[in-house]
């Protein structure tokens, strides 16, 4: 007897992600996928930032990985792609998102109205852009076998996998971290990202948000969310606290932990609705899924593609996905009351980051 399938997952992409012309072809074959992806771009618009002209053209920029572009585009495909599986009919039993994708996961699962969070976003980018120049540094090895590389500025920002660590910081120290790990024989590249994200150096920055935070309303989930910064549900005081939401460019992500308690519940079929499909790479070498109980699948193809290519792995994966069976609603508890001024959430930054953390690859 054949055995049924398991619930699905929506997972999003962060900075590093990001391509010339990602999910073009699909803007151009699907009018559902379209009018979604309109509708944010004039919301990006509204806010000063005029993305449609170059994304459309598939512009290779110095700009194009840069907070300005990469932060606002990947956050407008993330929304645009999940927010049409939804349109299908298609009902998650949770929303995991890395970095900025998580901000999409989080509108989606309406704890933001778009509007919300693209004013949200730009904000932080506001606040970031005059930040220290740096970046994030993929390195297979685990937190601890970098322990003794890592400076106070210069960090574990990310850990995707038991073996498959970003480390974050500003420049020059980071180019010297990373000399020094080429030296040792540990395989070390650049992500796609000009800013020390997850990294203490934006922690000023990033607190800088409050006063904009604290004039929204934040809602809880309707839709299973998960976090990637503590893993486990983002429900209760975590998601409706103001700095757990201003502190995300500063903390370290913690996605591979996430992705494993996420799989440790159940199986599950784990689509990326982003581009790249980095975070299936990782998914596919997960033990949940390499066993056989878990699957993954993605909605944009590794690079982008003609409109009719990018159609077909996206129709592919939704056939998939509307197989899956339906997760019902979270009950929501409603609007925020008194918005949480108080400390830090729990983990925030209390810990030096790249010390010992829960035991993550090329994503922001």
């Amino acid at each position: 007897m054949t055995a049924p399938p398991p619930p699905a997952a929506l997972l999003f992409p962060g900075q590093g992600a990001q391509q010339p012309g990602m999910g073009v072809g699909l803007y151009r074959s699907h009018p559902g996928f379209r009018a979604r992806m309109d509708e944010v771009l004039e919301l990006w618009h509204s806010r000063g930032f005029d993305l449609r002209a170059d994304w459309l053209a598939g512009a290779c920029t110095p700009e194009a990985d840069g907070i300005r572009v990469a932060q606002p585009l990947l956050y407008a495909l993330n929304w645009a792609v999940g927010r049409t599986v939804l349109d299908a009919g298609v009902r998650p039993a949770a929303l995991l998102g890395h970095s900025v994708g998580e901000v999409a996961a989080a509108t989606l699962a309406g704890v933001f109205e778009p509007a919300e969070a693209v004013g949200l976003m730009a904000d932080r980018i506001t606040h970031l852009d005059g930040t220290p120049r740096g970046g994030m540094l993929a390195v297979l090895a685990t937190p601890e076998e970098l322990a003794p590389y890592l400076t106070r500025d210069v960090v574990v920002g990310a850990v995707n996998a038991p073996r498959q660590v970003l480390v974050s910081g500003p420049d020059p120290e980071l180019g010297e971290v990373e000399a020094r790990l080429r030296a040792d024989g540990f395989t070390a590249r650049r992500s796609r990202a000009h800013n020390p994200f997850h990294s203490p150096v934006l922690t000023e920055a990033a607190l800088r948000a409050l006063p904009g935070l604290a004039r929204l309303t934040i809602r809880e989930p309707r839709l299973p969310l998960y976090s990637g910064y503590e893993p486990g549900p983002l429900t209760g005081e975590r998601v409706l606290g103001l700095r757990y939401w201003a502190l995300q460019p500063a903390r370290p992500v913690l996605f591979g932990p996430a992705l494993d308690g996420l799989l440790a519940e159940r199986d599950l079929l784990l689509a990326e609705a982003g581009p790249g499909q980095g975070l299936t790479a990782l998914v596919r070498r997960h033990p949940a899924v390499t066993r056989g109980g878990s699957r993954s699948v993605s909605l944009l193809p590794a690079r982008p593609g003609t409109p009719e290519a990018e159609r077909a792995v996206y129709e592919k994966a939704l056939a998939e996905l509307a197989n899956a069976p339906a997760a019902g609603p979270v009950t929501p508890a409603g609007p925020a009351g008194p918005p949480d001024r108080s400390g830090e959430p729990a983990g925030a930054l209390s810990r030096p980051v790249g010390a010992a953390v829960p035991a993550l690859a090329a994503e922001e």
